[in-house]
């Protein structure tokens, strides 16, 4: 169903209301951030050696996350107009999902209209690209890749559930994970100027993280999903072959980095530095999908499986730089 069609009925009636402030914040979905941490693997990354720090990385590195934040939120507030026209929203966070605070989505919950969230998305998009050119402007390197890559992310950001809705023609697990590695890259890009494989192995290992959060929510969100041809694994697959899907991902997630220390991308004791992360993936995928199974208990650890990875990248970065 197009943006133009009729909307979904309101799931709830008389929904308490809040500020339009605090529904802006819900819609831009200001509260998981887990993207935005991809500037302190990049900004420890670049940070040493001292001499070399150059004095309009910081102000580059600020540019690109407030641009990155502004874009961000454009995508998940278009999502979630696309996800109201279809009633994707209403199904995934009625009242009869009771793990999902409804007000979480403002256009089922009433707290906005389709009008404001549309208005609100375009807006934090400009605004979030001028960032993201004045972050190329001033930062030390621009080489062509890096260019390139931002502005593809920049392009293709919105496009994640709305406009060519990306998402919805099976590309979403693929376009989570690319989505990580391009805010890792193309920071990284603007100050070294420079491709690292090194950095390479790290754009992998924290673009699984919102994936791996995705693919549980996606495991909790199967009926809404179906019922408006949005094909991801989850729908695809039966439920075991979703498991072993997920299962996948989290040991895809450890070859990562595996393999760069194997190869000689990353330093040999990269592998073991990283492990943390992966015991907790393995108590995730317990969680998930052992016995009974708690699809959405899995997916909030995984927010903290993410974070964890990534004190332990930035903690990579450090060990790196004080042992070259």
């Amino acid at each position: 169903m197009t943006s133009s069609a009729q909307p979904w009925p309101r799931a709830v009636a008389g929904a308490r209301q809040e500020s339009k402030v605090r529904s802006y914040a819900r819609l831009a979905k200001f509260d998981v951030y887990d993207y935005y941490l991809s500037i302190l693997v990049v900004l420890s990354a670049v940070l040493f050696p001292a001499a070399a720090f150059d004095a309009v990385t910081v102000p580059a590195l600020l540019l690109f996350l407030a641009g990155e934040v502004l874009v961000t939120a454009a995508m998940v507030a278009l999502d979630d107009v696309t996800g109201y026209y279809d009633g994707s929203d209403a199904a995934n966070y009625g009242p009869d999902t009771p793990t999902r605070r409804l007000l979480r989505k403002p256009l089922v919950a009433g707290t906005l209209t389709v009008a404001e969230a549309k208005w609100f998305g375009w807006l934090a998009a400009s605004a979030g690209g001028v960032l993201w050119l004045l972050a190329a402007v001033i930062s030390p390197h621009s080489p062509l890749w890096t260019v390139i890559l931002l502005a593809v992310t920049f392009v293709l950001m919105p496009q994640y559930s709305y406009g060519v809705k990306l998402s919805y023609r099976g590309f979403q697990e693929a376009f989570l994970a690319a989505l990580g590695l391009a805010l890792v890259l193309v920071p990284y890009g603007l100050i070294a100027g420079e491709f690292s494989g090194f950095i390479l192995v790290q754009g992998l290992i924290f673009g699984m993280g919102p994936l791996l959060f995705g693919v549980y929510s996606n495991t909790n969100d199967i009926e809404g999903d179906r019922a408006v041809g949005r094909p991801t694994m989850a729908v695809l697959a039966s439920a075991k072959g979703n498991a072993r899907f997920i299962g996948a991902l989290s040991v895809a997630e450890f070859a990562f980095g595996a393999l760069g220390s194997l190869t000689g991308l990353a330093p040999w004791w990269f592998v073991l530095l990283m492990l943390p992360t992966t015991a907790l993936r393995a108590v995730q995928f317990r969680i998930g999908f052992s016995g009974d199974g708690d699809i959405m208990t899995a997916r909030k650890l995984g927010f903290k499986v993410h974070r964890v990875s990534v004190v332990l990248l930035v903690l990579a970065n450090l060990i790196a730089a004080a042992t070259a």
